[in-house]
C-alpha cells in the first residue's frame, strides 16, 4: 500500500476508505493503526461510531492479526485532570461512542423527541470522546481510525458524519492548546503548565475514515461522482474497496480515486483478506 501511494498515508491529512460491509475496511484500518507502533512507537487508536449494535469485530481482529489486546477507554473522567498527563494512566485504545441503540443514524428518520434524545446523548458522549482523543495524543499516539459509519441517502443528515466532522475539525486538526481549552474549560488556567509541557503537533496526526457504501461492486463506486459531502470530497486520499468479477467467480480489488490532490494510477489492484489482514496481490 505504501508503494501504491508513493510513500503511504500522509500525516496531517484525512484518508477515506469506502466499501461495502465485509470487504476488508476494518482489517485495513487495524493494519494502519498497528503500523504506528513501528513508525511512532505508539499504535493507533480506534473510534467506533457504529450505532446499530452490530460489532465491527475490532477486538477479535486485532488479537488475531497482531496479537494486540484492545483496551476500552475508561468510562469515567479522571477525578483529578492532572491524571490525564500521567504516563501510568490507561487512556484506552478503543472507544465505541454509542451504546447499543438499534436506531437509525439520520435526522430525517427520527421523530422530534428522538432527535433531541440523540442531541442530548451526543453532548454527553462528545466530552468523553475528546478526553479519549486528547489523552492519547498527549501520550504520543499519532494515528486515528474512525469506523462504523453507515451509508445514508443525504450525508448532511447523518448523525455519524456530523459527529466525525466535528471531531476531525475541532479536535484532530485543532492546535493542542485549544483542544485543551475546550476540554478543561474553567480548569484550564490551573492545568495550563501541564498542557504546555505535553503539547503535540496536530499536523503530525493522521486520520483514516472507514465509510460503508451502498454499492458492493468496485466499478459502481468508481463511476459515481464525488458529491457525498465534505468527508469524501475534502479527503486528501480516497480509496474504494469493492468486488470485481474474475471469470466465473468474484474477487476483491481496490482503486485509488485520489491522493495528495494529484493524478493517480488507473490500475485496479486485486487483494485478498486472510489472518494477516489485507494483502495486495502482486503481479
Amino acid at each position: 500500500m505504501d508503494e501504491l501511494l508513493g510513500g503511504g498515508f500522509l500525516p496531517g491529512t484525512l484518508t477515506v476508505v469506502v466499501g461495502a460491509t465485509g470487504i476488508g475496511k476494518t482489517q485495513l484500518g487495524l493494519q494502519y493503526a498497528q503500523a504506528g507502533l513501528a513508525a511512532e512507537d505508539h499504535a493507533g487508536i480506534i473510534l467506533d461510531l457504529g450505532a446499530r449494535g452490530d460489532s465491527q469485530n475490532h477486538v477479535d481482529y486485532a488479537q488475531r492479526m497482531h496479537s494486540r489486546v484492545l483496551e476500552a477507554t475508561p468510562a469515567q473522567e479522571p477525578k483529578d485532570w492532572n491524571e490525564l498527563f500521567s504516563p501510568e494512566r490507561n487512556h484506552g485504545d478503543y472507544l465505541h461512542v454509542f451504546d447499543y441503540q438499534g436506531r437509525r443514524v439520520t435526522r430525517q428518520d427520527l421523530q422530534w423527541e428522538e432527535w433531541h434524545e440523540w442531541q442530548a446523548e451526543l453532548n454527553h458522549k462528545l466530552r468523553r470522546t475528546i478526553t479519549f482523543l486528547y489523552g492519547n495524543f498527549v501520550r504520543g499516539v499519532r494515528r486515528l481510525v474512525v469506523d462504523g459509519v453507515e451509508p445514508v441517502g443525504r450525508p448532511n443528515d447523518s448523525i455519524q458524519l456530523n459527529l466525525f466532522e466535528y471531531v476531525y475539525h475541532q479536535v484532530v486538526r485543532k492546535e493542542a492548546e485549544w483542544v485543551a481549552r475546550d476540554l478543561f474549560r474553567q480548569r484550564y488556567r490551573e492545568l495550563s503548565e501541564q498542557v504546555s509541557n505535553h503539547a503535540y503537533d496536530s499536523q503530525a496526526l493522521g486520520s483514516l475514515l472507514l465509510y460503508t457504501s451502498h454499492e458492493s461492486m468496485l466499478h459502481e463506486m468508481i463511476e459515481r461522482p464525488l458529491d457525498e459531502g465534505d468527508a469524501l470530497s475534502n479527503a486528501n486520499t480516497l480509496i474504494y474497496m469493492g468486488k470485481v468479477r474474475e471469470g466465473n467467480r468474484m474477487g476483491r480489488a481496490l482503486y485509488v480515486a485520489k491522493h495528495r490532490g494529484s493524478a493517480c494510477s488507473d490500475d485496479i489492484i486485486p487483494y485478498e483478506i486472510n489472518d494477516a489482514g489485507l494483502q495486495i496481490q502482486s503481479g
